[in-house]
């Protein structure tokens, strides 16, 4: 029933029906939002089923409403009851409940003025709520992913631009030491130079694994071989004052990761409960074998970055890492694992470690959930998909143990084309230097019209991927096209910032290439060069 306050018994018995069978929540208020009347679709939706609604009448409404929120409901009640005697008058107004299970539940309110003809009490009005909590969940998830989805572009972007620069002084760097031995006073410097350039390129790998752009080199790894090799570099991460607990048992699926981009997750995160625990405590990381059925399977208290990251149906392998530290403040949790964002001291944080951690679980195609409890410590549960082997396609790459290769000189001649003014002249001098013949071109339409002038004296073509203008697969497709007769046996190598397998993704032709990701070094563009010279090195490798 629709319970009435004291002396409201001549009301008609239609409109206590009415408003207490109504499937719409609402109440009726005194000009102190004190309830006079509540239906039970309204204790529904406040989660008080156990109540009965004449134990409610006399509580103030705003004990229901969020602190921050309830400095808006009175201005708006005062403003129903100026309103016009003959208007009814309705506004929206959207903020949280919370239910007895600690849900918070978004309403949209409409209020009428009850002083007009035909109304019961001229001192109350009624209050009628809407519950909107999927649209507002909608709304905040698309916001979410588009800010993620932006800040991701804006992320590969700079780290592909980067990596061009980078490419070019550390090849310079390169180029130096060949005429600077360790003798040399200028050698500590110039090393100094290649040091922090390659600090700079492993933080761009932070930010290509934030935008899932960066290169994996996945492999099938033993869980349990894993975690010993690792367990002795933690205990040394974390300090004496740190209890350190490793927990799996004997038998574990295989997975099929990134081992070293696998470490950096479970380093990162056992630096960030290290952090949280400054006068000591317990860090704890437990691996089991889960067979998910779906996200409603998994511990309730779990939570996914955002809606659409919701695990899928699978065999996984859980790497669960807590801590019993400070935990992670209400007001903050939405955003941890946004790039920049740390809660550490200016100079002890990039704020990149857990989207680093993201970026890296999601590119490996597996899932990341958290929970934590201020005060009480913070909780991490990686879901890696179990590797099955008669499942996975063998591109007779992967796994290929290339041997350090002494001799890195070479006669052939290279099309080398790169936009990158200062990436191309180091890349021009080190294959130079290295016996090759070099032709160079600053842009696809360019190359073209070398290759078209030396079509017979050209063996091998690196591209850049991305170019203004003409890209780099694009023009060796139209080199194909236009020239069947000798590109077939010219070897194609492209570089990019970007990751080989989103490369990969867009390209559709069918032939043969080789990728050198950027940035790389003078070995490493000789030594693929080499490879390509030596078609039996793989075969003998």
């Amino acid at each position: 029933m629709f319970f009435l306050s004291k002396g409201r018994e001549d009301r008609s018995e239609f409109i206590r029906t009415f408003l207490a069978h109504s499937p719409i929540p609402m109440v009726e208020v005194d000009r102190n939002i004190t309830l006079l009347a509540v239906n039970h679709a309204m204790r529904k939706l406040l989660g008080h089923h156990d109540l009965s609604s004449v134990a409610l009448i006399g509580q103030p409404l705003l004990s229901f409403i969020h602190e921050h929120e309830r400095h808006e409901l009175p201005q708006q009640i005062a403003r129903v009851f100026k309103a016009n005697e003959s208007e009814t008058m309705h506004f929206p107004l959207s903020f949280p409940h919370m239910n007895k299970k600690g849900e918070s539940i978004h309403t949209l309110v409409y209020s009428s003025p009850t002083n007009h003809e035909n109304t019961l009490n001229s001192e109350s009005i009624f209050l009628f709520f809407i519950d909107i909590s999927d649209k507002k969940n909608l709304e905040l998830r698309f916001v979410h992913s588009q800010k993620m989805q932006a800040v991701g572009q804006l992320a590969g972007g700079i780290a592909h631009d980067f990596n061009n620069l980078l490419t070019a002084i550390i090849g310079f760097c390169d180029l130096l030491l060949m005429r600077h031995s360790a003798g040399d006073p200028s050698f500590a410097d110039i090393m100094q130079i290649k040091q922090n350039s390659n600090r700079a390129a492993n933080l761009v790998r932070h930010l290509l694994a934030f935008s899932r752009k960066q290169t994996l080199q996945p492999r099938k790894i033993d869980l349990i071989d894993f975690m010993s090799d690792l367990s002795v570099l933690l205990r040394r991460l974390i300090g004496e004052n740190i209890e350190l607990n490793i927990d799996y048992p004997r038998h574990l699926w295989a997975i099929r990761v990134d081992q070293s981009q696998l470490e950096q997750v479970l380093i990162n995160l056992a630096v960030n409960a290290r952090d949280a625990m400054p006068s000591g405590g317990v860090l704890t990381i437990q691996i089991r074998d889960v067979s998910v059925k779906d996200a409603s399977s998994l511990d309730g208290q779990l939570r996914a970055i955002a809606q659409e990251d919701a695990i899928t149906a699978g065999d996984y392998a859980v790497i669960t890492v807590t801590d019993n530290g400070t935990g992670i403040p209400d007001d903050v949790i939405d955003n941890i694992f946004e790039p920049f964002f740390t809660t550490k001291e200016m100079g002890h944080g990039t704020g990149l470690g857990l989207s680093t951690v993201y970026g890296i679980i999601k590119q490996t195609g597996g899932y990341i959930y958290f929970k934590s409890q201020e005060g009480l410590g913070t909780s991490f549960s990686l879901f890696v998909p179990r590797f099955i082997e008669e499942k996975e396609t063998m591109t007779g790459r992967e796994g290929l143990d290339v041997r350090e290769m002494k001799d890195l000189t070479g006669t052939a001649t290279i099309l080398l084309v790169e936009d990158e003014t200062s990436l191309r002249i180091f890349a021009v001098r080190a294959l130079t230097n290295k016996g090759y013949h070099v032709l160079e071109a600053d842009c696809a339409e360019s190359a073209i019209e070398i290759y078209e002038t030396h079509k017979d004296a050209i063996q091998v073509i690196i591209t850049d991927v991305v170019m203004p203008g003409m890209n780099g697969p694009t023009m060796v497709e139209l080199l194909d096209e236009k020239f069947a007769d000798t590109m077939h046996n010219v070897h194609v190598i492209f570089m990019s910032g970007y990751t080989e397998d989103a490369f990969v993704d867009g390209y559709e032709s069918n032939r043969e290439f080789n990728f050198l990701s950027k940035p790389f070094t003078l070995a490493q563009l000789a030594t693929k060069i080499k490879e390509l010279s030596l078609p039996s090195y793989a075969e003998t490798s």
